[in-house]
């Protein structure tokens, strides 16, 4: 019992207990389990310079808002560079329809709409099929609902 009681006050004071509360807040940009990816690796630009998703390339990446972007071209990541906030997926690359619901899922990049020049993933195409039913009323949601579901 002295060297449980040793050893988690030796953790306290060091600063490396971790409390339940740490880990309830989700990440601001979705990626993998394993990597910190946004985006699933695809450049968030080329939605809005090509009109499709294009993989980025590890020679063209760029650490933002505690995630790793990566771009197709060096010219893509310039504009990136100058606005992330064009470019960046809504919600922070969550599935729109989950946000417009108060919750998080993972954003396909391969299933995608720029809406008013802002770039939302969704799920699967179940849920973009219900999500495109009704854009701006769930935009309107999801808007509302962002960035308060990152705490649930």
């Amino acid at each position: 019992m002295l060297r449980q009681t040793i050893i988690a006050l030796s953790l306290i004071t060091t600063g490396l207990a971790v409390t339940p509360m740490a880990f309830a807040e989700k990440a601001p940009i979705y990626h993998g389990v394993f990597d910190d990816l946004a985006v699933g690796g695809y450049d968030p630009v080329a939605y809005f310079a090509s009109g499709k998703p294009v993989e980025g390339k590890k020679a063209f990446e760029y650490k933002y808002n505690n995630a790793t972007w990566r771009f197709a071209s060096a010219e893509n990541l310039a504009a990136f560079k100058a606005s992330p906030d064009k470019y960046a997926p809504q919600y922070g690359g969550y599935c729109a329809w989950a946000a417009s619901q108060g919750k998080t899922a993972p954003g396909d990049p391969k299933l995608w709409k720029v809406v008013n020049g802002k770039l939302y993933l969704n799920y699967n195409t179940d849920v973009q099929k219900k999500w495109e039913a009704d854009i701006p009323g769930l935009i309107a949601k999801g808007d509302a609902n962002w960035p308060a579901i990152l705490k649930k």
